[in-house]
């Protein structure tokens, strides 16, 4: 069974990091691509970072490049998204998603979802 666990989230002012970390188990990064997606009511879920350590390639959206890194453990089991010079504009429901090698890092490349951890930047 393919489980997905995301912790860290939390309120921060702006400025201020975070790191989300994403537990995996019965698959790895190694297999598949994995990342973080964001969330706020009334828009569609957003690829914000994306990691497959198989391809090693990663990806980040425009708006957290240069802020935000996504990376694995040595196990491939758990990916980490360390947030840095955090925006208000980054707040959201932050979930990790897991899909098949060569997909994209958008929602529907993503077969397996964790549930969402919240974070909240106040300005």
């Amino acid at each position: 069974e393919v489980q997905l666990q995301a912790s860290g989230g939390g309120l921060v002012q702006a400025g201020g990091s975070l790191t989300l970390a994403c537990a995996v188990s019965g698959l790895t990064a190694d297999d598949h691509i994995i990342g973080w997606f964001r969330q706020v009511p009334g828009k569609e879920r957003e690829g914000v970072s994306c990691i497959s350590t198989g391809e090693n390639s990663s990806f980040s959206a425009d708006s957290v490049k240069g802020r935000f890194t996504v990376s694995s453990d040595n196990a491939k089991t758990t990916v980490f998204l360390q947030m840095n010079s955090l925006k208000p504009e980054d707040t959201g429901d932050y979930y990790c998603g897991a899909g098949s090698l060569g997909g994209l890092c958008v929602d529907p490349y993503m077969d397996y979802w964790g549930k969402g951890t919240l974070v909240t930047v106040s300005s």
